[in-house]
């Protein structure tokens, strides 16, 4: 790997940050209070990151995308991870497992979603399957042509806006020396179909205004066409689409951090105590290069399992040591941040304060932290017949 951005990341990295800076920012406290983003502004963040080229930025130039490799969409997703996530929501990065779709499907679904005419949400967890996926009680039943569909989802993000949903469902159950394992299949399910439903969820503390659905199925019938992939591979297809979103959380940890550590640093610079700035003290400075350090390491391990995806090479533990560290550095660095800012880092007067409570379901979704240490644990054991 070369270390340090070429000319072109750089590109990348200063056209994102500056729309951020300029689209995101100024929307930032209404959202906060308002715990929603107005449609106006919605489309007019849409419209302008489609008019940059950046729509869909993920996703190949042959369906349309801007087709970035992962260490570009990775800076991307840096420097977004430095806004509201409410408002970047419609920056427009559909979920890469639309590749998956057939022919038919990618009419439907695929490329609508990459121009920015639908918009799509993935549904995986369930109130009893949240790290055990294989626990999901979410269950379709093959009739005729048809599949019935029923159970429900929640912590669903972007489901409030999204025209259709690729949802995970549980399709038949095999008998293992281990125990039942249930067989796992990819859905297409449009918003309106009958019997599907999707209603508010929790007030969640973190990221206000990216909210969390519930998604309800009471006999909901759709034909088999809206299988995405083959009956019970679901499994096949997330691990082929879906395990690198958890490089996307990581890197977003990042870009945060490093807006955090500018208040940080700024803040050392200017407040004075005891006749001279705060940041000639040993207590404050050693911990201001404390913080960087951490933001460097964790935004060259990110990008470091960025390189090893694009040139075709096994990632999955890069990617997990990459989300475990990032999401428990911004933890640290937002906690330092405050404490830097005294009792005024607390007030919302800075936005510090909604970074620290936004930094604590990093180490949550997209695979806790202890789900990261499983993964990375077993890479190094597993060779090892342990």
């Amino acid at each position: 790997m070369q270390y340090g951005l070429n000319e072109e990341h750089e590109m990348i990295a200063t056209t994102v940050r500056s729309f951020v800076e300029n689209e995101i920012y100024p929307h930032e406290e209404l959202v906060e209070k308002t715990g929603s983003v107005p449609k106006e502004i919605a489309q007019d963040i849409k419209q302008k990151t489609i008019d940059l080229g950046f729509y869909a930025c993920n996703f190949p130039e042959d369906v349309g995308g801007a087709g970035l490799n992962h260490t570009e969409f990775t800076i991307v997703e840096r420097e977004l991870g430095r806004g509201s996530m409410a408002l970047c929501h419609f920056f427009g990065r559909p979920q890469n497992i639309l590749m998956a779709c057939n022919t038919e499907q990618k009419e439907r679904y695929l490329l609508p979603a990459v121009r920015g005419e639908r918009m799509d949400a993935l549904a995986m967890t369930e109130p009893n399957a949240g790290s055990d996926v294989r626990g999901m009680k979410c269950y379709a039943v093959k009739k005729g042509g048809d599949w019935i569909i029923n159970g429900t989802k929640h912590f669903i993000s972007g489901a409030e806006h999204a025209d259709f949903v690729i949802v995970f469902i549980a399709t038949g159950e095999d008998q293992t020396p281990r125990g039942p394992k249930k067989r796992i299949t990819t859905f297409l399910v449009d918003r309106g179909t009958k019997g599907f439903t999707i209603r508010d969820g929790y007030k969640s503390v973190s990221h206000r205004g990216y909210k969390n659905m519930i998604l309800e199925f009471d006999d909901c019938r759709i034909p088999n066409s809206q299988v995405l992939g083959e009956v019970d591979s679901g499994f096949a297809v997330m691990n082929t689409w879906l395990y690198a979103t958890r490089l996307t959380v990581a890197t977003n940890c990042v870009g945060r951090a490093r807006r955090v550590f500018d208040y940080a640093l700024n803040y050392s610079a200017e407040r004075e105590q005891f006749g001279q700035k705060i940041g000639k003290f040993q207590g404050v400075s050693f911990q201001i290069a404390d913080m960087i350090t951490e933001i460097d390491a964790a935004d060259l391990l990110t990008l470091a399992a960025a390189d090893r995806l694009d040139k075709g090479q096994p990632a999955n533990r890069e990617i997990a040591s990459a989300k475990l560290y990032a999401t428990e550095m911004l933890a640290r660095i937002t906690d330092t941040a405050i404490q830097i800012h005294g009792g005024m880092g607390l007030m919302d007067d800075y936005p510090l304060e909604r970074f620290w409570r936004d930094a604590r379901v990093e180490r949550i979704w997209d695979g806790t932290s202890e789900i990261q240490r499983h993964i990375i644990s077993r890479d190094l054991l597993r060779p090892l017949g342990a």
